[in-house]
């Protein structure tokens, strides 16, 4: 069975790592514009996303 070339793995961790990002950065957004808007519209009172640890 053939192996993987180092520079294919180099390439998906690198594919991965930008997905994983945008991801991320996209929600971070998302939900900080839906949070201000919010905040506007009840008088800046508590959002709608509590954590609980």
């Amino acid at each position: 069975m053939p192996q993987m070339a180092p520079l294919s793995w180099l390439n998906l961790f690198i594919f991965f790592i930008t997905v994983f990002l945008i991801f991320n950065s996209l929600n971070y957004f998302y939900f900080n514009k839906s949070s201000t808007t919010q905040s506007q519209k009840k008088n800046k009172s508590s959002n709608k996303i509590t954590w609980k640890w």
